[in-house]
This record gives structure tokens, sequence and C-alpha cells, in this order.
């Protein structure tokens, strides 16, 4: 969550400095504007759901234990709390990244690489909360729709690769 956070606020930046005169001309300015607004939402957002995970893990350890005391509805909902914070993470990193690709084109050039790193943080922040998810058993529909979106990330990050550095090394035969 962390890193998202730091993701988004990476994105923000590249999108604050797309704000130039040029940029104010073709009206660019206004969408980057809009969206380091969105973003610094995200980045807070995301810092929050980290504090949520570290309450919802200590909540879920409390359900390990022989006496904990809690009934099985209690348990049922504290296990799906645990599963929601990841999810809801991996969300969140997914619909930000979507924003920050689809602003690139217009993005600052000097500035574009910040833009990139928005997306890989974003990317692997919702890959860490994948896994997470997964040690929460969530069901299969949702399984797939979270391995959607990681794959559409994968996308994203792909195409902002060196494209002699995304394929894969040639191998040799001797």
């Amino acid at each position: 969550a962390v890193a998202a956070s730091l993701g988004a606020a990476s994105g923000s930046m590249a999108a604050i400095y797309t704000t130039r005169k040029k940029d104010e001309e073709t009206g660019v300015a206004d969408k980057a504007r809009a969206l380091a607004q969105g973003l610094e939402q995200a980045s807070k957002e995301c810092l929050a759901l980290a504090d949520k995970d570290a309450e919802a893990y200590l909540q879920l350890q409390q359900t390990w234990k022989k006496d904990s005391g809690f009934t099985p509805d209690q348990v049922n909902e504290i296990q799906a709390n645990a599963l929601n914070v990841p999810v809801t993470l991996l969300r969140v990193c997914h619909s930000h990244a979507n924003a920050v690709h689809a602003f690139i084109p217009d993005c600052n050039p000097n500035i574009r690489s910040d833009a990139y790193v928005s997306l890989h943080l974003l990317a692997g922040a919702a890959r860490a909360a994948y896994q997470t998810a997964l040690v929460n058993n969530p069901e299969e529909p949702l399984k797939q729709e979270l391995s959607g979106l990681l794959h559409e990330l994968a996308r994203f990050e792909a195409s902002v690769l060196d494209p002699a550095e995304a394929a894969p090394a040639a191998s040799s035969s001797a």
C-alpha cells in the first residue's frame, strides 16, 4: 500500500509538471490538474489502506487463537475484511494506473519517466496485493477478476518499456 502511495504521488508529479503554457493553450493542463488531484487523493487513500491492512491482519490473528471468543459469524466477517483490504488496494492501483497510462501521450516529455515510475509502482503494489488476497482464499470469480486486472497492468507496463528491454533475450545454440 505504501508503494502504491508512492506510485500515485509520482504520477501526480508528472501531471503537475504538465501545466506549461502550451499545455494551457491545448487544454491538456486542465486534464493534468484533474489527474494530479485524483492521484494525490489516491496516495492518501493508499496510506489509509496500509493502516487498514495492519488492523485487519491483527484481527485475523486473533481468530487463530483457540479461545478467541469470536462467533463463527464474527470470524467470517474478520476474514472477509482481511480479503477486502488487498482487493480494494488492487482495484485502486488498477484504476489509477489506467488513468496515468491514458495520460502518458499528453504528459510533458521532460517528466514522462515519472509517469512510467508511477505505472511500475502501482503495478508492483497491485501484484503484492494480489498475493495477499490469494492467502485469504478468494472465490474463483474474484480471483479471475483480480488476475484480469493484473494482466491489464502488465500491458500498461509493457507499453512504456524499451522494446529491446521488453523482448525476451535471444538464446544462442552452440
